[in-house]
């Protein structure tokens, strides 16, 4: 597709409310369930292997890294395999495979079998579930919402994901402390079987994608990657979502810290200022829509990053006192950007995309995306060690300073609507 193709104006988006269309309803009320649950189990896993097994920081820290390492074993061919099914049977399996692996940690928490391998297999297997739901669910939407209603679609969807973070793990704690730890992974468990449930319930006919004879499984990784890299649209937001994924991590890998070690503040205070980012991301989920119809999609990517950029810069001067409350509002209004981000960049990946491309071009994404994650706290980690953390909360600060300059030098800067149909 060429730059001029690109910027072809898309029709204005209706004003009705995309929650009136029942098969998106059930799209969003199965995610809902389903993510709140899995935010549960981010908050019991971890309690079990302290409390439980008498877990080391190390052994801890071993279980958090092996929840993100799926994306980065099998991301690329989950968006081959993706794209050769239907998507809503893969999201199906993946619900009721991730209920059936958490079920057997409070089972063998009764037996008094449990151990912190199992709780590795779990977390690792129910990683790879998430793999395929994530990827399925993206390249799923356009044809529950239809590509004219997109960024209304994913407004809803980016909500949800920052309203569950908040929620869920709020509900996560409370439910250790009534029903133990091993209880509350009940809770995701019922939560995955009942997004099952409710994505049988859509009634919008999905075709069978055609059965190529030549199918070869590097070769489409391949092509995914080069779709990806090499669309003008596509590669500035990969780049920037990459970038901000690195300096959010380095953020909360380091904040800890901070907070504990350097201010002597409460861990009730370190979850404030983290709850903050979910509100934040929640705030610019909802703003998306209406600021993106009033400035333009694209141009608004960059000038809310421009804008954002100087106040990022006063996240690393927290401190007792007043800067606490500073780095905080701060913190507020990048999370903010982010979660415009969310909705808008999302909508320009899938309007961007073929439908038989779709499976690969979001794994793809979430494979790039993920390994930032994952460099941003090695980095982190160094930079702290080396330097200091103040050191590396300005490596974070400097990163998200930046993130606009990406989309700025791209086709993305002048385009007012989302791209016409790929």
């Amino acid at each position: 597709m060429t730059t001029r193709e690109a910027t072809t104006t898309a029709p204005t988006e209706p004003e009705a409310s995309i929650f009136r269309d029942t098969n998106y309803r059930w799209l969003f009320t199965a995610a809902l369930v389903s993510k709140i649950g899995a935010q549960v189990s981010y908050i019991a896993i971890p309690l079990i292997a302290v409390t439980k097994l008498n877990a080391t920081a190390g052994q801890v820290g071993l279980l958090g890294a092996l929840s993100f390492a799926a994306f980065l074993l099998v991301g690329l061919p989950a968006g081959v395999w993706v794209d050769r099914m239907r998507r809503r049977p893969v999201m199906i399996a993946a619900q009721i495979s991730r209920a059936a692996l958490m079920a057997t940690v409070p089972i063998a928490w009764a037996l008094d079998s449990l151990t912190i391998y199992q709780l590795y297999a779990v977390v690792l297997l129910s990683g790879v579930g998430t793999v395929f739901d994530d990827v399925a669910a993206q390249s799923y939407l356009p044809h529950v919402a239809g590509r004219d209603r997109l960024v209304a679609a994913n407004t809803g969807m980016s909500s949800l994901n920052a309203g569950s973070e908040v929620a869920g793990r709020s509900v996560g704690g409370y439910l250790v402390a009534a029903v133990t730890a091993a209880g509350a992974v009940m809770v995701d468990v019922a939560g995955f079987l009942l997004s099952a449930l409710m994505l049988l319930r859509i009634r919008r006919p999905e075709a069978k994608p055609e059965r190529a004879t030549d199918r070869d499984l590097r070769r489409e990784m391949w092509e995914g990657l080069r779709f990806v890299l090499g669309h003008p649209l596509l590669r500035p937001i990969a780049f920037a979502g990459a970038l901000t994924n690195f300096s959010f991590q380095v953020n909360l890998v380091i904040m800890p810290i901070v907070f504990v070690r350097q201010l002597e503040l409460s861990e009730t205070a370190l979850g404030a200022y983290l709850s903050l980012g979910g509100v934040g991301v929640l705030m610019g989920a909802l703003l998306a829509r209406r600021i993106a119809h009033r400035v333009g999609h694209g141009r608004m990517l960059w000038i809310a990053g421009a804008a954002v950029a100087p106040i990022a810069l006063f996240v690393p001067l927290i401190d007792n006192g007043p800067w606490l409350f500073v780095a905080g509002a701060a913190w507020l209004l990048v999370t903010m950007k982010a979660g415009i981000d969310n909705v808008i960049q999302v909508s320009f990946r899938q309007r961007a995309t073929p439908d038989a491309m779709l499976g690969r071009m979001n794994a793809t994404m979430r494979f790039l995306m993920t390994g930032a994650l994952a460099i941003g706290a090695a980095v982190g980690g160094l930079v702290a060690q080396l330097a200091g953390a103040r050191a590396a909360l300005w490596v974070s600060a400097a990163g998200l300073a930046c993130i606009w300059m990406i989309i700025y030098f791209s086709p993305l800067r002048g385009m007012r609507d989302l791209p016409g149909e790929p």
